[in-house]
């Protein structure tokens, strides 16, 4: 029996090394470097939800002196190996949404900046002169950093959305940021609360902690829901599987930590998929309850049936 498989892997050596001889013979295709789309388009009942990638990068420093600050060192980096990925790097991932109603076209954050965000806008088919609504989950430069470029907005044709807590909280910060993306339209903002409706079927939700008046939103259509998380969860790994760990981010940690248990309670027990600001690419994924925690699982065809 040995003999017998010694014989059939050597057949399969001598075999391999005979293709590989072949096609050395062939000039090779060129090396394309690493490739990722930039949106991903899915039915939820008769609504239209694509998300678009405005940006991502990796970050070379210290994962930790973002995620997990009150863990030790050895425990981050235990579960890091546990999950297959390093714990001294990172990729981010920077994931607006968009959600067409049948009547309108709704935009969830806007990136970085506006060259990410309508660039990755236009490979979807749409241009920022249709996009009706503007909807922002919070104030925080990467989710601002699109409203508007040298010329002015970008979206011209919008109307713009946000929670009162937030506009309140920011309105006297003097942040930089702020005062050059969305002061501009401080007379013409709306202000929405937890409950309230942007158009029927997108219900604001609080998600405070991350910053003191940060939403996210429950779309819902024809039965089928669905959640824009933004910023409750910021790593699928580091904030999600363990909600208690504490991030750099979060204005107030401990009001975060428990937004984060009851929004990821409420996704498990109810079997709602959501979207992730950060979440990996392309950020929509389902949670599970797991041991103290929760895990994290990829959508992969169920929007698709």
């Amino acid at each position: 029996m040995k003999n017998s498989l010694r014989l059939k892997r050597r057949n399969f050596i001598i075999g391999s090394s005979a293709l590989l001889s072949a096609s050395a013979s062939h000039a090779s295709a060129p090396l394309l470097g690493p490739s990722i789309s930039t949106f991903r388009r899915f039915k939820l009942g008769n609504f239209e939800v694509t998300t678009i990638l405005s940006g991502t990068r990796t970050i070379n420093n210290d994962p930790q002196g973002i995620f997990g600050l009150n863990v030790s060192k050895e425990d981050f980096s235990k579960v890091s190996k546990e999950n297959n990925i390093p714990d001294d790097r990172f990729q981010m991932f920077y994931t607006p949404t968009i959600v067409n109603t049948g009547s309108e076209l709704i935009l969830f954050d806007t990136g970085q900046n506006p060259e990410g965000t309508v660039s990755a806008l236009t490979s979807a088919g749409y241009n920022p002169n249709q996009i009706d609504k503007v909807v922002l989950t919070h104030f925080h430069s990467d989710h601002i950093g699109g409203l508007r470029n040298s010329d002015g907005r970008i979206y011209k044709n919008a109307s713009y959305y946000c929670g009162e807590l937030e506009y309140e909280e920011w309105d006297f910060s003097g942040n930089d940021n702020f005062e050059k993306m969305v002061r501009p339209f401080e007379d013409e903002i709306i202000m929405i609360n937890p409950g309230d409706d942007v158009v029927s079927g997108v219900t604001a939700l609080a998600a405070y902690g991350h910053t003191p008046g940060h939403l996210a939103f429950i779309i819902e259509s024809e039965g089928k829901q669905l959640l824009l998380g933004g910023d409750f969860a910021n790593h699928y790994v580091w904030s999600l599987a363990y909600p208690d760990w504490e991030l750099r981010f979060d204005r107030d940690r401990e009001m975060a930590a428990k937004t984060r248990r009851k929004i990821l309670d409420m996704l498990a027990y109810e079997k709602i998929p959501f979207i992730g600001y950060h979440m990996p690419w392309p950020g929509l994924g389902y949670v599970d309850n797991h041991k103290e925690g929760f895990h994290y699982t990829p959508a992969s065809y169920q929007m698709m049936l």
